[in-house]
């Protein structure tokens, strides 16, 4: 194909990539969970560890494209991290044991971080060079609508008693088949010339002592969105009169996520980045407890809008108050932020696993994160100390 893409169809190639290895690779788990659990092919500790094991590669996938070298090139390991995310994904559908789960989803986790943080880097960076920075909302809908699409999906092929073995199969399929939408749509030759290796320079100062606060934060809220973000399937399929709405609750967070990357920075922009994360963490926290607290269709679908409209606005303001508190090194800042989301994240779901173990539910783990989630809130509510000049900001690592 002769002529260059237009900056809508690359920012929708963008949205294809975050829907690829982010809707589906990363959190497709959720509404096929309850599946696995009924076929007894995992029990409720086992299915921790394997999201655990999931969050644990994106933690190391994140922190190796942000700093590592990249061989052939960032576009070319962007379309191997899209394909390897789809390959990872087909292979669950293999019978196998916790340990080959849980592997499985940890070289997933690698090369969807690897694939986010590209595409921060390639395609983000290419709408800036066109002038497009307004576009940038429709690349991170693509969380939300391959939340949608593929609950949707599943919700159908459950009509069909079709087994979690086929979901991850045609998961994986479908993964495929939007890798080649996104390198049509993002062919190499639109990749701009940017680095996303670099480390931070001796001279640069110290972190501002205020940052330690949000990292912190950061860390409470990757600790409480993922018990929900993990398990709200399963918490509907183990109670009375749910089981059919395992993974309706799913496609409901889909449908919030989109609206809300445009909503948060919006109210971001009126009152404060720090202030708009401490609102959504509040908000959140109240969806996470009443998941738990209000066992009905009612409860599940405020817990799912609360959650969806909440999780990945946190994720996109956070990174830009981050940019604002340290503005000459962001990458420190960013990496440490990337730190404890991540370590927040891998200890969520083995954390919700044991406490099942002990009181056979979901009840404490959940109001646990509830908590986390108000102790971010409160920490992030207090304008932060930012650095006393400015420079020119670094390329976007992303989380």
């Amino acid at each position: 194909m002769s002529q260059s893409r237009t900056p809508l169809q690359i920012a929708l190639g963008g949205c294809l990539a975050l829907a690829t290895v982010m809707g589906i690779g990363r959190f497709v788990y959720t509404p096929i969970l309850p599946w696995m659990l009924a076929e007894l092919r995992v029990d409720e500790f086992g299915a921790g560890l394997i999201a655990s094991g999931n969050y644990m590669g994106y933690l190391v996938g994140a922190l190796l494209a942000a700093r590592a070298p990249l061989p052939g090139g960032a576009y070319a390991l962007f379309a191997v991290g899209l394909a390897l995310t789809a390959l990872t994904t087909g292979l669950m559908s293999f019978s196998g044991s916790v340990e080959y789960y849980s592997l499985t989803r940890f070289v997933s986790g690698v090369t969807s971080a690897y694939v986010f943080v590209l595409t921060s880097t390639l395609i983000i960076g290419r709408l800036g060079q066109l002038g497009k920075e307004h576009l940038t909302p429709v690349i991170f809908a693509g969380v939300g609508l391959g939340i949608f699409v593929s609950s949707l999906a599943i919700e159908v092929a459950g009509n069909f008693s079709i087994t979690s073995s086929t979901l991850w199969w045609i998961s994986g399929a479908a993964s495929f088949v939007l890798m080649a939408y996104v390198l049509l749509l993002f062919p190499s030759r639109e990749a701009p010339l940017v680095h996303v290796m670099g480390t931070t320079s001796p001279s640069e100062p110290r972190l501002p002592r205020t940052a330690g606060r949000l990292i912190v934060a950061y860390g409470l809220f990757g600790f409480g969105y993922v018990i929900t973000a993990t398990f709200l399937g399963a918490i509907a399929a183990t109670t009375p009169g749910l089981e059919d709405f395992a993974t309706r609750g799913w496609m409901l967070v889909g449908l919030a996520i989109m609206p809300s990357v445009f909503l948060w920075n919006k109210i971001a922009l009126a009152i404060g980045y720090g202030k708009a994360i401490s609102l959504a963490c509040l908000l959140e926290a109240v969806g996470v407890a009443v998941s738990v607290l209000v066992p009905s269709l009612t409860g599940i679908s405020i817990a799912a809008i609360l959650l969806g409209g909440t999780f990945v606005g946190i994720t996109a303001i956070g990174l830009v108050e981050a940019r604002r508190l340290a503005p000459r090194s962001p990458r420190s800042i960013i990496g440490l932020m990337t730190a404890a989301f991540g370590l927040g994240q891998v200890v969520g779901p083995t954390f919700s696993g044991i406490l099942f173990e002990w009181t056979g539910g979901f009840t404490m783990a959940s109001l646990v994160a509830a908590g986390a989630l108000v102790a971010a809130a409160i920490m992030t509510f207090k304008p932060f100390e930012t650095t006393t000049y400015t420079a020119p900001a670094e390329q976007n690592t992303g989380i």
